[in-house]
C-alpha cells in the first residue's frame, strides 16, 4: 500500500519517502498528462522512449517530450539525468510548461532528499493555475516536504489533495491524514489554532478526539464514530472512514469459553513452561493481581475492560540460544524435544467453574498439527502458545481458524488475522531503549553489545527504532569475552567510538530499489557509507548490553574517560540488573539507567517477594511467570488487540500494545541508580 511507503509513524516522526508524489499519481489511476495537453503524445511510457521521441520531434512537441522524459527519469531513479535535462530546457516556455518545470524541480528535490528546497519551490507556485493532475502532485510535494514532523500544514495538504484522488489513492489519502493526526504530539494538539472556515479540518480534529477519548472501550468507540458521522456528514472521512476506524465498526469480541494452553511439558523447555503456566493460572484465579488503584485494576475472567496505564520489561526469547548466557535477562534457550514419545495429553481444567476452562496440551508429546486438530475437536475457542519458534512457524501451514496468541515470534513473521505474537525478546528492550533515549533528546548513541547473533539482533532493532523516532546514525562497538574485555580496558579503557550501523538489509551488497505500481523508486544511501565524522557529533549516550560482572568493568572504565560535568547518558538492559546487588555495586553504578519489567521494577512488591521466593531468586523464571500473567490478560483482550489500533493494557511485562501485524510491543519500566538507591524514572 502507498501509505507504508509514504510514511511510518512512531513517536511523531515521518520516515523519508522517495518520489511520494509520483507514486501517488501512479497509484491513483490518473494517466500522466502531457504538459501542454497535446493529445497525440503517448503517455505512461519510460524515459528512454521520451528521450528518443524528443530527439526526433519538431519544435512544437520537443519540449513536451523533454518534460515527460524528466518526469519518467525521476520515476526511475535516474536523478542525475533528470537534473541534466531540467538544466537544458528552453528559456521560452508556455505557462503550462513553466508550471510543469517548477513541479518537476520540486519533485526532483524530494527525490534528492532536499525537502526545504522542495517547499521553497512550491511557495512560488499558484496551485489554482495547475491542472488537476498537477495539483495532486503539488500537494504531495508539500506533504513530502513537511515530512520531518506531523503538522497542521501537512494535514491541510492532505485535505486539499483529497478531492483530486480516486479509488485506492483516495483511501490512502484518508488513511495517511488519519495517521498524521495520530502522530501529532499531545502538546502540539493542545496549541492548535485553525481558521473559522476550515470545517473539514475541524471535523478531522473532532474525530481524533472521539478516538482518543474512547479507544479503550470498543462499544463506546463504535457509538462515538457513528455520532461523529452524523455531525459531520460532508467530511471525506465520514463517507470513507480511515481503514483503522472501519475495523472498529466491524469489531466482534472473542469468546474465551475454553482456552487451550500449548506448552512443552517435558524436556529442556519444561522449566520455562512451568513458570508461564503458573503465572497464567495465578492471573486466571485473580491471585496475581495487586489491589486496584489509579494505574491498574484487576481483570475479571470474562474479559471486561482494562484500565490503560502502568509502568513498563525484561527480555525472554524461547529457542534463542545466544541469549541464554545471562540469567538476569531471563533469556530462554530451548531445543526442540524429541516428539517420538506419545504420552496422553495433559488436559487439566484450571480455576473455578465460573470462568473459562483451560486445557493444557503438551507440545513435546505430539506434533503440532495433531494438537491443533485435537484442541478444535475438544471445543477450544482460543489457543495460547506454542512457545518454541519452530512450532510458531508451523502455524502458517495449518488450516486452523481458531484465534491464537503465540508465545514467540518467528523470524519470518506473517500477518494472519487470527494470530497475535507475544514474546519477551532482547529486540523489545532495544526498541524501547531507543525510544527512551531519543525522548531524552540524545543525539549520538553508541551501542556496546556482545559479538554474535544476539548483538546483531539488538543493534538492528535499536537502529530501526532510532531511525523511526527521528534519530540519525547509530554507532556500535562489540564486546568480546570477559578476557577480551579486561584486555581492552587494560589497554586504554572503553573507547567512546564505534562503527556506523547500516540499516540496509545484510544480504544486499548495494541498496536496492523498490518497484511500486510500475514505478521504480531508488533506495536511499546506505548508512554503511557514512563515516564517523559525518555522524551527529560526539557520543552523548551509551546503551550497554552486558552481564552484571561485565558491567562492573565497563561502567568504571567509561567513568574514567569522561569528566563529572559530562552530559553522557549511560543506559543498560535488564541483562545487567542484579536484584541482590550490595550497596558498593549500586554506588558504582551511579547515574546508570536500566529497563526491566514492571513486576521487577516494583509495581507489585508483595507479589514480587512471593514469586521471587517461589523461584529461589531466579529472575529468568520470574519474568516468564509475569509473561504467563500477561498472556492471560492478552487472551481476554484478543479482539481489542487485533482489531482496535492504539488499544493498550497495563501488564506485568510492560504496557502492551499491538502493531498492525499484532506483534505485542511492551513499554518498559526505567530505573536509575542514585546515591546507592534504585529510583524509578517517571
Amino acid at each position: 500500500m502507498l501509505s507504508s511507503y509514504v510514511m511510518s509513524f512512531k513517536t511523531g516522526r515521518f520516515i523519508p519517502a522517495v518520489l511520494v508524489a509520483l507514486i501517488l499519481a501512479a497509484c491513483s489511476g490518473q494517466t500522466p498528462q502531457t504538459p501542454s495537453g497535446t493529445a497525440q503524445i503517448k503517455t505512461g511510457a519510460n524515459a528512454d522512449y521520451y528521450l528518443q521521441q524528443m530527439q526526433q520531434a519538431g519544435n512544437d512537441s520537443k519540449t513536451d517530450y523533454q518534460l515527460l522524459a524528466i518526469r519518467a527519469l525521476i520515476n526511475e531513479g535516474r536523478l542525475d539525468q533528470a537534473q541534466q535535462q531540467l538544466g537544458t530546457l528552453p528559456q521560452q516556455l508556455s505557462d503550462v510548461q513553466q508550471h510543469e518545470q517548477l513541479l518537476l524541480s520540486a519533485e526532483l528535490a524530494v527525490a534528492q532528499k532536499r525537502p526545504q528546497d522542495a517547499a521553497a519551490i512550491t511557495q512560488k507556485m499558484d496551485s489554482s493555475q495547475l491542472t488537476p493532475d498537477q495539483q495532486a502532485r503539488y500537494y504531495q510535494v508539500q506533504i513530502a516536504a513537511g515530512q520531518s514532523q506531523p503538522s497542521l500544514d501537512v494535514i491541510r495538504a492532505y485535505i486539499a489533495q483529497e478531492p483530486l484522488l480516486k479509488d485506492q489513492a483516495h483511501q490512502q489519502n484518508i488513511d495517511a491524514t488519519w495517521q498524521t493526526l495520530l502522530a501529532m504530539s499531545a502538546q502540539s494538539q493542545t496549541n492548535l489554532v485553525i481558521n473559522a472556515n476550515e470545517n473539514v479540518l475541524q471535523g478531522w480534529l473532532d474525530l481524533q478526539h472521539v478516538y482518543q477519548d474512547n479507544k479503550q472501550d470498543p462499544s463506546l468507540l463504535k457509538a462515538g464514530i457513528k455520532d461523529w458521522q452524523t455531525r459531520y456528514p460532508q467530511n471525506p472521512a465520514a463517507k470513507t472512514l480511515p481503514t483503522q476506524l472501519n475495523q472498529v465498526l466491524n469489531y466482534q469480541p472473542t469468546s474465551t469459553g475454553q482456552i487451550a494452553l500449548f506448552l512443552p511439558m517435558s524436556g529442556q523447555a519444561q522449566v520455562f513452561s512451568d513458570a508461564i503456566q503458573q503465572g497464567f493460572n495465578a492471573a486466571r484465579n485473580g491471585a496475581a493481581e495487586p489491589p486496584a488503584g489509579p494505574c491498574r485494576r484487576s481483570i475479571p475472567a470474562d474479559g471486561a475492560q482494562v484500565a490503560a496505564a502502568a509502568q513498563p520489561q525484561g527480555a525472554v526469547t524461547a529457542a534463542t540460544p545466544d541469549t541464554a548466557a545471562a540469567p538476569p535477562q531471563g533469556a530462554v534457550t530451548t531445543a526442540a524435544p524429541d516428539a517420538a514419545a506419545n504420552p496422553p495429553l495433559a488436559t487439566a481444567p484450571v480455576g473455578s467453574a465460573a470462568g473459562p476452562q483451560i486445557k493444557i496440551y503438551d507440545t513435546s508429546a505430539q506434533p503440532l498439527p495433531a494438537l491443533l486438530a485435537q484442541a478444535q475437536q475438544d471445543g477450544a475457542t482460543v489457543i495460547v502458545g506454542p512457545l518454541l519458534k519452530n512450532e510458531v512457524e508451523q502455524l502458517y501451514t495449518s488450516q486452523n481458524s481458531l484465534n491464537i496468541l503465540a508465545l514467540n515470534q518467528p523470524e519470518n513473521l506473517q500477518n494472519r488475522p487470527n494470530i497475535c505474537y507475544f514474546s519477551l525478546s532482547p529486540e523489545d528492550e532495544a526498541r524501547d531503549a531507543a525510544n527512551h533515549i531519543f525522548q531524552q533528546h540524545r543525539q549520538q548513541p553508541l551501542l556496546l553489545v556482545p559479538t554474535g547473533s544476539l548483538g546483531d539482533r539488538i543493534v538492528k532493532a535499536f537502529a530501526d527504532a532510532w531511525s523511526k523516532a527521528g534519530g540519525g546514525t547509530v554507532l556500535e562497538q562489540r564486546i568480546g569475552s570477559m578476557g577480551d574485555l579486561k584486555q581492552a580496558i587494560n589497554s586504554g579503557g572503553i573507547q567512546l567510538t564505534g562503527q556506523p550501523v547500516s540499516t540496509a538489509p545484510a544480504a544486499a551488497a548495494q541498496p536496492q530499489a523498490v518497484t511500486i505500481a510500475g514505478l521504480t523508486i531508488p533506495a536511499p544511501p546506505s548508512d554503511a557509507a557514512v563515516s564517523p565524522s559525518a555522524t551527529g557529533g560526539p557520543v552523548d549516550a551509551v546503551y550497554i548490553i552486558a552481564t552484571p560482572s561485565e558491567l562492573a568493568l565497563i561502567k568504571p572504565s567509561i567513568d574514567m574517560r569522561v569528566s563529572s560535568r559530562s552530559q553522557l547518558g549511560l543506559y543498560a538492559s535488564s541483562r545487567s540488573y542484579q536484584a541482590d546487588a550490595g550497596p558498593d555495586y549500586r554506588l558504582e553504578m551511579e547515574g546508570l539507567e536500566f529497563s526491566d519489567i514492571p513486576l521487577l521494577a516494583g509495581s507489585n512488591p508483595a507479589l514480587l517477594q512471593q514469586v521471587s521466593a517461589q523461584f529461589k531468586e531466579d529472575y529468568s523464571l520470574v519474568r516468564l511467570y509475569a509473561m504467563g500473567m500477561d498472556a492471560w490478560t492478552l487472551v481476554n483482550h484478543f479482539s481489542q488487540m487485533r482489531q482496535i489500533p492504539g488499544f493498550q493494557v497495563s501488564g506485568d511485562t510492560g504496557v502492551l500494545t499491538a502493531t498492525p501485524d499484532c506483534v505485542i510491543n511492551r513499554k518498559l519500566s526505567w530505573l536509575k541508580y542514585q546515591q546507592g538507591q534504585i529510583t524509578q524514572i517517571m
